[in-house]
């Protein structure tokens, strides 16, 4: 066996290796939340059982149904999303076009914003929505998500404006059109697949988010991701019905991911090279 099929079964052993560690907890969810709650305390555990639906019923149509819960990640998502690239394609083109004093100072604050740790951050975010009456609301949520998607939206974008040349917009501007104008007809056509691949990390990490999701919403505004904790009590768990909203929860995250993957991968790949605010 010659050394380069042997490099090439390495590396398919240890690929497969990583899609079995990546896969098994997704396999195990979808499992458990077709089994019955006495299939998932069995000892050992059921590989093999007569699959059933009544978590998926229970949890989607039941007293504690998350439809609602889905419909405020899914309100909250888009919102985050909408508001951040309104904000975050205009800022980034100015980081990467424009000239003026204090550039690279703003490009720094903008990565120095992604190094705060949340938890020392939510406390403060808790008092100030609380004092103007925003907590437990769409437009309190969303705001405090910008705080971290925004910056994050202006150092990806960044990445991709730099790499348009400047002579398209030169020939633009002596065709007599306006800044405004050659941003929205020459630039942001040449960076498309910037901004799909920016929103689709802005509205996953909208999706997951907890941490802030947990402290400052409530009764009225519940994600599903502190929903799920409906199921967890002191007395028991519920296992079949956190294994079915936690399936639920990951449907909408892999199917947009299968689908813009490759989008995603551009955008780590390009967004690791540069850095907004360097010119």
């Amino acid at each position: 066996m010659t050394a380069k099929r042997l490099r090439i079964i390495a590396l398919l052993a240890i690929s497969t290796v990583f899609l079995l560690a990546w896969a098994f907890p997704i396999v195990w969810s979808v499992m458990n939340s077709l089994k019955t709650d006495s299939d998932v305390l069995a000892y050992p555990p059921k590989l093999v059982f007569k699959p059933t639906w009544e978590a998926y019923r229970d949890v989607l149509f039941g007293s504690g149904s998350i439809l609602p819960n889905l419909l405020s990640s899914v309100i909250i998502s888009i919102g985050t999303t909408v508001v951040t690239m309104l904000m975050a394609v205009p800022a980034a083109y100015a980081l990467a076009r424009l000239r003026f004093r204090g550039k690279k100072f703003a490009g720094f604050y903008v990565l120095a914003t992604q190094m705060l740790p949340p938890v020392g951050i939510i406390i403060p975010y808790f008092l100030v929505l609380r004092n103007i009456g925003w907590i437990d609301t769409y437009q309190g949520i969303i705001l405090i998500y910008l705080s971290f998607s925004l910056p994050f939206a202006i150092w990806l974008l960044v990445s991709y404006f730099e790499d348009i040349p400047f002579e398209m917009e030169e020939a633009a501007y002596l065709d007599g059109a306006s800044r405004l104008k050659t941003l929205w007809r020459i630039i942001i056509p040449q960076v498309r697949g910037g901004i799909a691949v920016t929103i689709v990390f802005v509205f996953l990490n909208a999706w997951n988010e907890f941490l802030f999701a947990v402290v400052l919403s409530g009764n009225t505004v519940r994600p599903v991701t502190v929903a799920m904790f409906n199921f967890v009590s002191v007395e028991q768990t519920l296992w079949a019905k956190l294994a079915a909203v936690s399936v639920l929860a990951m449907l909408p995250v892999v199917v947009l991911g299968v689908v813009a993957q490759k989008h995603i991968v551009k955008g780590l790949t390009v967004g690791a090279v540069k850095g907004g605010g360097r010119r």
